[in-house]
């Protein structure tokens, strides 16, 4: 027989009764979370294990299809459909019942055939048990149905490989006018000597089942069936591959070349379909992921698809108007300076930015900063110029200012 896990009662666990109401079993756990929870009880290993217990009860307890799985069979297990506890709470496989359940692809895979009952007619434990005897009873029933239903499947059939992600760093210059980059990764490849089918040779016949996929257990007077645990209800062997041990896949090494679409952003996600790892017994290789690292410039900066820039300009540039040279990530392009110009003012130089990378034809701008760069004065012929330029134009730049406070 195989193992089962400790029968527990969540009702007794959160401290509520089995007629509790999902507020009452919501409070009782907070309540109980409080007391015993690891932030409030450091290096208590007995208050941890509480805590866990009082979690996992709460868990089943909260879940409207989990309560019912758990008050119809007396524990809970992820493997039995809610469906089955539905047919067995009407009668069909419900504690103390000899029916047996016809009702279609759920039915609960048991024979009862030859089994006698009598000795489970009273109430599970919790509901209601009033000797030694019936919580025992009724304590290997549950025993023998957790087992059942935490027997497992092998899964045989095709199965997907899956995603890889790579971080990937290009330079400032690959990521605005696009290129060729090579990358090394590891991923899980098709065994060349299975096929990826992870088994060599011809099926056998199981000898455990007979080829049938089910063996028969019992239980006291218990009878049922079970998918085979050695061939996984299969009802075949065969020798796993020496290569791959069993796997279908074996690991390499792999340079992969792969373009950078100009206009390329910072954090963006290229897809190369099928370059992830390889899939088994006929399934799709998965996908690689590359995250592109967009390098910077000491005198561009990116914005999506636009460039930044800032450019120093002199008062009399400023204040008169000029046509200057800017740098463009197309190379040298006349930038005109409009008269009375500020510092810190942006002036667009439009379609001089990035190409976009999403819409073919499309490219950004050149945002350029006015950084007005006042000159040191050395000698007493400037500094006399400035006093009467001062004299002629005496506006206080501050006076808005005053007008505010």
């Amino acid at each position: 027989m195989p193992t089962t896990p400790q029968q527990k009662d969540y009702y007794a666990t959160l401290g509520v009764k089995r007629t509790a109401t999902p507020d009452e079993i919501r409070k009782a756990f907070r309540k109980l979370a409080r007391k015993y929870h690891p932030d409030v009880n450091p290096n208590n290993k007995k208050a941890e294990e509480k805590f866990k217990e009082i979690s996992e009860a709460n868990d089943v307890l909260s879940d409207e299809k989990k309560r019912k799985i758990f008050d119809q069979f007396g524990f809970y297990s992820d493997n039995i459909d809610p469906a089955a506890a539905e047919a067995a709470a009407r009668g069909g496989y419900g504690p103390g019942s000899g029916g047996h359940s016809r009702g279609g692809p759920q039915e609960v895979p048991f024979d009862f055939g030859g089994f006698d009952f009598s000795d489970f007619q009273g109430p599970p434990p919790g509901r209601g048990a009033t000797t030694q005897q019936e919580s025992s009873s009724w304590g290997g029933f549950r025993d023998i149905f957790s087992g059942i239903f935490s027997q497992g499947q092998k899964q045989r059939g095709p199965q997907a490989g899956t995603d890889l992600e790579y971080m990937v760093t290009v330079d400032f210059w690959t990521a605005v006018r696009g290129g060729t980059t090579r990358l090394q990764i590891q991923r899980q490849e098709t065994c060349p000597t299975c096929k990826g089918r992870a088994s060599t040779g011809s099926p056998q016949v199981c000898p455990e089942c007979s080829g049938t996929g089910q063996v028969t257990q019992m239980g006291g007077q218990m009878k049922f069936n079970i998918q085979c645990p050695r061939c996984g209800g299969t009802g075949k062997l065969q020798s796993s591959c020496p290569t791959c041990n069993g796997q279908g896949t074996v690991a390499r090494t792999e340079s992969i070349d792969f373009r950078i679409k100009p206009g390329t952003r910072d954090r963006q996600r290229i897809r190369l379909a099928g370059k992830g790892n390889a899939g088994t017994n006929g399934g799709a290789a998965g996908d690689l992921y590359l995250i592109i690292k967009a390098g910077t410039h000491p005198v561009f900066e990116r914005s999506a698809d636009n460039v930044l820039i800032s450019i120093p300009v002199t008062v009399g540039e400023a204040a008169l108007g000029a046509k200057i040279e800017v740098p463009t990530i197309d190379g040298r392009a006349q930038l005109k300076i409009p008269p009375g110009t500020q510092s810190g003012q942006k002036l667009r130089m439009r379609e001089r930015g990035v190409p976009s990378a999403a819409n073919e034809g499309v490219r950004g701008d050149q945002i350029v900063t006015v950084d007005i760069v006042v000159p040191l004065l050395k000698d007493e012929r400037s500094k006399e110029i400035l006093r009467e330029f001062a004299r002629l134009n005496p506006e206080d730049p501050r006076t808005p200012i005053w007008g505010k406070v």
